[in-house]
């Protein structure tokens, strides 16, 4: 297992999934300023998975937003699959755009549709992209078949478990076949047996599918088996330490 990666070179950017160089993120203006992220930079590959630790206030959900292209860096780089995003500026592309045919989005809260049943749900994914609906309703059986949840396709949110919810929101993020996943504290509200299910089908669907998995988690026992881990601590990435180590 790697703790931290050395920064990527130019010349390998168009290999990466994610690469981000000396990212920094302010908020407010001359003595109330705070930077939340400080000079990050790092590279993710098809089908890595990578953690990213550290306690609240440290800037894992800055991180998270910025590479999501939800909210705007204030200097630095990002790209995505060899194309410039952000360079101390947005480059010019329709980030709303890149973003839905690009990143799936996992969360703690599962923000399924509460009228909509599993299907639906996932298939409203890619009708929104553009997709006929009776294509999506196709492509959303098969996720739910691979995600071992066919049998519940008719289910409305209310009557599924709370891993069975996670599963169906894992299938909205995987409907329009994005290159990478971003999971914030995807198994929270899990106990410890449904939440390490949860962590080994993103696994699986980092390996089988070559989709690059970026998890944010406080728990540590949620992480074995990934390719990298980081820690952040005050906006700063902490690669060499051993984050198991920082957590006993």
């Amino acid at each position: 297992m790697r703790f931290g990666r050395r920064p990527q070179l130019r010349w390998e950017v168009e290999v990466s999934i994610v690469h981000v160089e000396r990212l920094r993120k302010v908020f407010g203006q001359g003595d109330l300023a705070v930077e939340a992220l400080r000079e990050v930079s790092f590279s993710v590959e098809p089908g890595e998975l990578m953690a990213l630790l550290g306690p609240s206030g440290s800037g894992k959900s800055t991180l998270l937003l910025c590479i999501s292209l939800i909210q705007e860096p204030t200097s630095g780089l990002i790209s995505m699959n060899g194309q410039k995003i952000y360079e101390n500026g947005w480059t010019g592309i329709d980030v709303r755009r890149f973003r839905r045919e690009n990143i799936g989005f996992i969360f703690q809260a599962h923000n399924l549709i509460p009228f909509l049943n599993a299907r639906d749900n996932i298939a409203i994914a890619l009708e929104i992209n553009g997709v006929k609906p009776k294509a999506a309703r196709k492509r959303a059986l098969e996720l739910l078949d691979y995600l071992e949840l066919s049998h519940r396709a008719a289910a409305l949110p209310a009557t599924l478990s709370g891993g069975e919810q996670q599963r169906v929101a894992i299938g909205r993020a995987l409907a329009n076949s994005p290159s990478i996943i971003l999971a914030d504290e995807p198994t929270a509200a899990l106990d410890t047996s449904r939440g390490t299910k949860v962590m080994e089908l993103l696994k699986r669907i980092a390996r089988e599918q070559r989709t690059a998995v970026i998890t944010v988690t406080h728990d540590i026992r949620m992480i074995e088996g990934f390719d990298t881990i980081y820690h952040l601590a005050d906006g700063s990435l902490v690669t060499e330490a051993d984050p198991f180590a920082l957590h006993g």
